[in-house]
C-alpha cells in the first residue's frame, strides 16, 4: 500500500466511527425512519460512484413500466434547485440533475421523474399526486436512512468489490462494509460479457453474503454511436482509426476497453464525476482532436456526460465536429436475469399499495 494511504488510516477510522454512529442512531430508532404503503425499491453502493447505478435503474424501469405505474425519485446531484421538482424532457441538468434528466428524456411519458433530496417528503408528494401509483424506484438510500426502502439492492462493480476497498479517504468507501448486511440482493456489475463458474465463484466467496441475500452477475451493453441533438447532420467516419473520449463521469474504464476493439488510437480526456463542461474543457476536446493525425476520427462521450452538454453554453465549440455518444444497457448473465426478475415481481405483487 502507498505511504500517503497509510498516512491517510486515521482520518479513515474517524470517518468510519462517525458512520457507524449514525448508523446506530438510527437503528435504535433515535433518528425515526420513514416508511410507505407501496413498494419502494432502493438501489445504491458503498462506494463513491462508479457502480452503474444509472444504467442500472434504467434496467428496472424497462422491466417495471410496462405493468406498472412506477416513478423514480432522487436527489438530482448538481441541481441549483431545491425542494420537490416533477422532471421533464425539457428540464436542464442545473435545475434536476443529469441522471433525472436522462430518465425523463429517455422514459418521457412513460414513467415520472421526480427529484428531492428529502425522499420522505419526496414519495408524500409523488403519492398525493397519484393515487394509482404502483412503485416508487429510490437511488442512494443505503446511506439516506430517513426512508426504509422496502427492497434493497446493493451494486458493486466486478473490478472494485467493495470488501476489496477502503474507507475514505484512503479508498472510494463512503460507507462502512457492514452497511452491506440491508441489501436483499448484490449485484455484481460491469463483468466481462463471457462469466467462468470459477469467477462467479470466487467472486460470491469474497463478498461472503448474508443467507438472506442472493448474489447476481451483470455486464453493460453498448449501443450504436447516436449525435448529440443538433448533431444529426455530421455523419460517422467510415473507418474509424482515433477516437477521442471524453467523460465525466466516475469509472469510464469499462467504456475505453469497448472503444478501444474500435479504433487503433484511443485518446481519453477524463474529468471529475457530475463535471460541469467549460468551455476551455471543450476547447481542450477540439485541441486533442484537431492535434489527432488521421482523418478518420470522431468525439464520444457517455450518454449521461451529454446532458449535461445539450444546454450548454459552450457546445458550439464543437460545432461541425463527429460528437457522439453511446447508449449503455446493463444486461444480466444467464439465469440471473429470470431470477432477478422473478425476485424483483414477486416483492413488487406481494406489497402493491392497498386501495
Amino acid at each position: 500500500m502507498d505511504t500517503w494511504k497509510v498516512i491517510l488510516f486515521p482520518f479513515a477510522w474517524i470517518y468510519g466511527w462517525v458512520i457507524r454512529f449514525r448508523h446506530w442512531l438510527f437503528d435504535a430508532k433515535l433518528i425515526p425512519t420513514a416508511t410507505f404503503d407501496i413498494p419502494t425499491i432502493g438501489v445504491g453502493n458503498l462506494c463513491m460512484g462508479g457502480s452503474g447505478k444509472t444504467p442500472f435503474v434504467e434496467y428496472l424501469v424497462r422491466l417495471l413500466s410496462k405493468e406498472y405505474k412506477l416513478a423514480t425519485l432522487s436527489r438530482g446531484y448538481g441541481r441549483k434547485t431545491k425542494g420537490f421538482l416533477i422532471v421533464n424532457q425539457f428540464s436542464d441538468h442545473k435545475d434536476v440533475g443529469d441522471e433525472p434528466m436522462q430518465f425523463a428524456r429517455k422514459f418521457g411519458g412513460k414513467i415520472t421523474v421526480a427529484v428531492d433530496r428529502n425522499r420522505k417528503e419526496g414519495i408524500e408528494h409523488l403519492m398525493q399526486d397519484d393515487e394509482n401509483l404502483d412503485l416508487v424506484l429510490l437511488d442512494d438510500v443505503m446511506q439516506h436512512r430517513f426512508v426504509k426502502a422496502g427492497l434493497n439492492i446493493l451494486l458493486t462493480s466486478f473490478d472494485k468489490l467493495y470488501m476489496d476497498d477502503y474507507l475514505l479517504p484512503v479508498g472510494s468507501l463512503r460507507d462502512t462494509v457492514a452497511t452491506a448486511k440491508k441489501a436483499d440482493a448484490i449485484v455484481v456489475t460491469k463483468t466481462h460479457n463471457v462469466l467462468s463458474p470459477f469467477t462467479r465463484r470466487r467472486v460470491i466467496e469474497i463478498l461472503h453474503p448474508q443467507p438472506h441475500q442472493k448474489v447476481y452477475f451483470s455486464y453493460l451493453s453498448y449501443g450504436d454511436f447516436v449525435p448529440l441533438p443538433d448533431f444529426e447532420a455530421v455523419k460517422l467516419p467510415k473507418k474509424l482509426n482515433t477516437i477521442i473520449l471524453f467523460t465525466g463521469i466516475a469509472n469510464s474504464y469499462p467504456l475505453q476497453e469497448y472503444l478501444r476493439d474500435l479504433c487503433s488510437d484511443l485518446i481519453v480526456i477524463d474529468f471529475p464525476d457530475h463535471h460541469v463542461f467549460s468551455k476551455k474543457d471543450l476547447q481542450l476536446v477540439v485541441k486533442s482532436f484537431d492535434d489527432a493525425f488521421s482523418q478518420n476520427k470522431m468525439i464520444v462521450t457517455t450518454e449521461k456526460d451529454s446532458m449535461r452538454l445539450i444546454n450548454s453554453p459552450y457546445l458550439s465549440e464543437l460545432k461541425n465536429l463527429p460528437v457522439f455518444y453511446v447508449p449503455i444497457e446493463m444486461k444480466l448473465h444467464g439465469t440471473d436475469a429470470i431470477n432477478f426478475e422473478n425476485q424483483i415481481r414477486k416483492y413488487v405483487k406481494n406489497n402493491r399499495r392497498k386501495p
